[in-house]
């Protein structure tokens, strides 16, 4: 037979299951038997009036304290709650269950009930550590000082070997401004743990917070009377005086401390800044060299620092001091990846591409898990028009990063550079999927598209990823002039040619191949005056001796009726290596041939 109280336990967790009331409910059923009645004082809890417990309620309650502690245990919180809940209706004075519901209390966010409860658990049973640690977390989210400075005072007692009591009952009593009672809570913490440098620091954070420097800085000479070689108390005691105005002091201070261990990289970053503050730039940098020069002082600071001259480029002195750090830090750190992208990057900031891309390629061998790494490379070698390795380089990071836009741009670009416009294509096309966000990539990668099927003589996708270039970014000037070039070749759309082309001269003047674009469709038009202007336009500003350009300007010569001028040009195109296919008959029979 199953004992009754057993039977009773299920059948409350049956009721319970059965009628899923919500929680807000259950608590106003039992409400009466957690109210705490208020007496003069406020902050006091008044017994509640407990009905006698038979046995057969003690061991039902039993019963259903080990179910709750089940059910919390499996996550099933709701029904634990219930559970404790209804323990406390049966038995009021049970601290145990009010400790465990204030804890499911605190996971609904329910602080202030949590918070009663825990206060009632106490006042039950004063002498239990871990409920007074439950209510010290409630009054630290409810910011009640007051309440738990009393609280940390209790777990001293019960506690005395706890440091983390002292110390968070002196943090208590500072926030609170009591500073005298603080300091007496550290002395209490000192008779335990002994001299610390952790209670030294404590004490002069609060003799500065009551303004009292004589004071802060008279525990740190006096740790430096013992301690005349520890340069960690030099450090405190310069932060002190410098935080606090007394400048000469720090500096002195550091000073001292310089001399007793050089090598110290935090001494040569303090003396830095002071000689900044100073205005002593130059004497600042030394310090600062000095310190990247020091192994021991960790990267992370080092790259920050070189970090915080970028915001002052492109003033030549602090891209000059940016590099040169980042140089010693590669010395210092010579297995550090970062360091050597670092020093790749001031390199590309000072235009040393070539000295850029061996830093890159030396991070890259330690370390090739950082995409922008990858990415900054192949770029310079596209720049240096180094286009073998860029392929190279850049179809080796995308078997690392196959899903990066830019780098199958890249990739792509270098492919055609090669002029293999069916395997540029096909990573342009992979740029143009991967991406959906950035409207410059997707403007450039369309472009290019544009660019392999104008190659390929698909004409109609040629123009068709022109207008998706320009639908992403109307003021893309290369696409503007390619597309304009392509139609005017081809004689149509000839408006619409003179408009874009037009456009991309008005973002990217006195560019020569742009000029000569526009003078060429104007040329199409007819409009020869016009075209004349723009071509030598154009031949003012190419310095490379175009022979395209110049015999575009022999042939608007012609039209305009100076038929030597035009025979001359075209001459001078065939010097500069012109290939046209009708440039030796427009020599030889001086007019003008399609």
């Amino acid at each position: 037979m199953i004992p009754q109280e057993e039977r009773a336990v299920t059948a409350i967790l049956a009721k319970i299951k059965a009628m899923k009331l919500k929680l807000t409910l259950i608590t106003m059923a039992f409400l009466p038997a957690l109210c705490f009645a208020q007496n003069a004082d406020k902050n006091a809890v008044a017994q509640p009036h407990a009905k006698a417990m038979t046995s057969t309620d003690s061991l039902m309650v039993k019963q259903m304290y080990f179910t709750a502690l089940r059910e919390k245990t499996i996550e099933n919180t709701t029904l634990a709650a219930d559970l404790f809940t209804r323990i406390l209706q049966i038995d009021a004075n049970n601290d145990a269950a009010m400790y465990e519901l204030a804890n499911l209390k605190k996971i609904t966010k329910d602080e202030a009930t949590a918070q009663q409860l825990l206060e009632r658990a106490t006042t039950l049973k004063p002498d239990n550590e871990w409920y007074w640690v439950a209510l010290a977390s409630s009054y630290e989210k409810s910011n009640n000082i007051i309440k738990l400075e009393n609280v940390f005072t209790q777990l001293i007692r019960l506690n005395g070997d706890n440091a983390d009591y002292y110390i968070d009952k002196a943090n208590a009593l500072s926030i609170d401004k009591k500073y005298d009672e603080a300091l007496e809570t550290y002395d209490e913490l000192e008779k335990i743990t002994g001299p610390t440098d952790d209670l030294l620091l404590k004490r002069q954070k609060i003799y500065l917070m009551q303004g009292k420097v004589d004071k802060a800085t008279a525990g740190l000479k006096a740790a430096i009377a013992a301690n005349p070689n520890q340069v960690k108390y030099y450090l405190m005691l310069g932060e002190v005086y410098n935080s606090n105005g007394f400048v000469d002091d720090a500096l002195a201070t550091f000073q001292k401390a310089e001399k007793i261990e050089p090598q110290n990289g935090y001494v040569h970053l303090e003396l830095a800044d002071m000689y900044r503050n100073k205005k002593s730039y130059e004497a600042s940098y030394n310090q600062l060299k000095l310190a990247f020069a020091i192994p021991e002082l960790g990267v992370d600071q080092k790259l920050r620092i070189i970090m915080a001259y970028v915001p002052q480029f492109p003033d030549p002195n602090a891209k000059a001091s940016a590099l040169e750090l980042s140089r010693i830090v590669t010395v210092a750190h010579p297995t550090e990846a970062r360091a050597f992208a670092l020093y790749g990057d001031m390199l590309v900031q000072n235009q040393y591409y070539k000295d850029a891309k061996a830093q890159y390629q030396k991070s890259l061998a330690i370390n090739d898990q950082v995409y922008v790494v990858h990415e900054q490379l192949v770029r310079i070698e596209i720049g240096d028009n180094d286009i073998d390795a860029a392929i190279k380089d850049g179809e080796n990071a995308l078997s690392l990063f196959p899903n990066q836009a830019w780098m199958n741009y890249l990739v792509g670009v270098a492919w055609m550079q090669k002029k293999n416009y069916n395997k540029g294509l096909g990573y342009v096309k992979n740029a143009t999927s991967l991406e959906v966000q950035d409207k410059e990539l997707l403007s450039q990668s369309y472009s290019a598209v544009g660019d392999c099927y104008h190659e390929l003589k698909n004409d109609k996708l040629s123009d068709e990823a022109y207008d998706k270039s320009l639908s992403y970014n109307p003021d893309n000037a290369y696409t503007l002039n390619n597309y304009a070039y392509y139609l005017s070749v081809r004689g149509v759309e000839l408006d619409k040619a003179e408009q874009m082309s037009k456009h991309s001269n008005e973002l990217q003047p006195s560019t020569a191949s742009f000029e000569d674009t526009y003078a060429w469709i104007l040329f199409k038009q007819k409009k020869y005056a016009e075209a004349k202007v723009w071509m030598e336009k154009a031949l003012v500003n190419d310095k490379d001796h175009n022979a395209v350009q110049v015999e575009h300007y022999g042939d608007i010569m012609f039209y305009l009726g100076k038929v030597e001028a035009a025979v001359e040009n075209w001459k001078k195109a065939k010097a500069y290596g012109g290939q046209s296919s009708v440039l030796e008959r427009k020599i030889n029979e001086k007019k003008y041939i399609e």
